[in-house]
């Protein structure tokens, strides 16, 4: 029977795909995986360190715990004044945040929360005027505290709000580290008003109902009763004493990973109601970075409008996130005519906005059972730390030599400037423009591939609705899956599949000057030198991953330069 405080999961799958999970979980049950996952048994996936990631599992409970403390906090919030949280931090410290930020918006009587995850300078430029920096609580969330995007951007706005507040700026920060981290010593140096500690055994994606997104909630005036009660209930159904039948995590893990390990249906298209839409970033990090390695793993797609079901090919499922009330009909429209079509579709339908804390744990709970079908270690991350070691170097370079290494474009038109990766540079040899180097690059897209657009740019309302045309013109015309991105955000999230998942992706990754820059006090590098590091880094990873990568570089004013690029693509398609 329903439980009518848990979301309600519905599937629709074509036949062999039902046999196929049926057969899964059957074959879970005679093993005891469950009770295996749920005593952190690392023999479920690889036998490697998994049962040491797990602490995720009982996080509520703990959280439950200590829900005095944290409503402490929170009256001490409001006590205080503030107008605006500032938080900083990217990847699994920022993104959880962020969807509860924009879900539930502003709570009277408490600041509004907005989330900083980017080293692009006009992006940092755009936030600083946003908030009123002597009025602003700055949450410099890092898990590991040496991640590069938190520690320049907490080094930045604690000079900036300095310059408003004084020397007591440190009562306006607060920290979200692990214990013993970078962090926590830059915490107790600069007089931070509180340090919140996370948990060692759960990884940044894992993180969000631990104090990585409980405190940002807390600030914010949530209703962390409601909030932390909604995700136990489904805690409880995941836990190893519930029925097979009724655990919604496991249900809803065996589609997945019978999707992937069975029928190669390796791209998962994110729909959701727009009043929740912002889980689609969440959810897209948590599936590419748990399961994109070793070749293997799932291509999330985010923020897709959809189309007819003659536009996508057999390497797609459909995960629809319906926020009951807040219905888009033609969202649900199209949703009904994939099923129809014989499409994979899950449908989580959600009762009201908190049950998006049910999302998180059932996500995470089928993720991880996901990774076991797969035959992958959901919890390991190896090839961000790739990027991050390239990116490293560069800013390293730069520090030593007042300047980047030189690099040679294969293609200048006008403002234009074409780089090729090094599977690219054979066939781009011919290319006299951008649209000649287009026209090769997309004659290679093929079915089961996917294109992704990495934008290295400000993300706002513009240039979201530059990339989505941009990304559907290209979907239509090829027929097959489109991603698209804004860095140095995605590298956090869906950049370890790029690089670690399936070889079927082929990338235009967009670079553009910058109009402004800011400084990173106490280093000789900038955030735009930063940016171009991290773009850098992020394009010579793929090209050693044997990616078929190009960098399209714009030349002088972005919004013009943006859209002729977007003519030269229509063209070339």
């Amino acid at each position: 029977m329903q439980d009518e405080h848990l979301i309600h999961m519905q599937s629709a799958l074509p036949a062999d795909h039902e046999r196929a999970v049926k057969d899964g979980l059957n074959a879970w049950d005679k093993e005891g995986k469950v009770k295996k996952l749920w005593a952190k048994d690392a023999s479920v996936w690889t036998g490697k360190d998994e049962g040491q990631w797990l602490g995720w599992l009982d996080i509520v409970d703990h959280q439950i715990a200590d829900l005095a403390a944290l409503e402490t906090f929170q009256n001490e919030v409001k006590a205080k004044g503030f107008t605006d949280i500032l938080l900083l931090g990217m990847g699994g410290s920022s993104l959880g945040p962020e969807v509860l930020g924009e879900v539930f918006g502003h709570q009277a009587g408490f600041p509004t929360l907005h989330v900083l995850d980017s080293t692009d300078p006009q992006q940092i430029y755009t936030f600083q005027q946003k908030v009123n920096l002597g009025k602003t609580l700055f949450i410099v969330s890092s898990k590991s505290g040496g991640t590069l995007e938190p520690n320049i951007l907490k080094a930045y706005f604690f000079n900036e709000a300095k310059k408003v507040v004084g020397d007591k700026v440190g009562q306006h920060f607060i920290a979200v580290t692990d214990p013993g981290s970078h962090m926590e010593d830059v915490a107790k140096r600069d007089g931070f008003w509180k340090i919140f500690y996370g948990k060692k055994d759960i990884g940044g994606r894992y993180s969000v109902l631990s104090n990585f997104g409980i405190v940002p909630a807390a600030a914010a005036g949530l209703s962390l009763k409601t909030l932390l009660h909604s995700a136990q209930k489904m805690e409880h159904a995941c836990s190893a004493d519930a029925p097979l039948s009724q655990n919604l995590g496991l249900q809803l893990g065996a589609i997945w990973g019978t999707a992937v390990a069975n029928f190669k249906r390796d791209k998962f298209t994110i729909i959701a109601s727009p009043a929740i839409g912002s889980l689609g970033s969440w959810l897209e990090q948590l599936l590419a970075e748990s399961t994109g390695k070793i070749g293997k793993g799932i291509v999330p797609i985010d923020e897709e409008t959809l189309n007819a079901p003659e536009y996508y090919g057999n390497d797609r499922l459909f995960i629809y996130l319906k926020l009951n009330g807040h219905v888009d009909a033609q969202q649900d429209k199209a949703i009904e005519a994939l099923k129809s079509a014989g499409q994979p579709v899950v449908t989580l339908s959600l009762n009201d906005k908190h049950q998006i804390v049910q999302v998180f744990f059932q996500t995470e709970f089928a993720t991880a059972v996901a990774g076991s079908f797969i035959g992958i270690n959901p919890f390991d991350q190896p090839d961000v730390e790739a990027s991050k070691i390239e990116t490293k170097k560069i800013t390293t370079a730069y520090n030593e030599h007042g300047s980047l290494p030189t690099i040679t474009p294969v293609v200048t038109d006008g403002i234009f400037e074409v780089y090729a990766g090094k599977v690219e540079v054979a066939p781009l040899k011919e290319a006299s423009s951008l649209v000649d180097a287009l026209k090769v690059v997309f004659s290679q897209v093929q079915p089961g591939d996917y294109v992704g657009v990495l934008a290295y740019i400000e993300r706002d309302l513009e240039t979201r609705d530059w990339i989505q045309k941009l990304r559907l013109a290209i979907r239509d015309k090829k027929k097959v899956a489109t991603a698209a991105e804004f860095g140095p955000r995605f590298l956090h999230s869906t950049g370890q599949a790029y690089k670690g998942g399936p070889k079927t992706g082929v990338f235009l990754q967009i670079t553009v000057d910058d109009a402004n820059d800011l400084p990173v006090p106490e280093e000789k590098y900038t955030f735009g030198i930063v940016k171009e590091a991290q773009a850098r880094g992020d394009f010579d990873v793929l090209s050693e991953r044997d990616r078929r990568v190009i960098r399209i570089h714009v030349k002088g004013n972005m919004k013009s330069g943006l859209e002729s690029l977007s003519k030269a693509v229509l063209s070339a398609l």
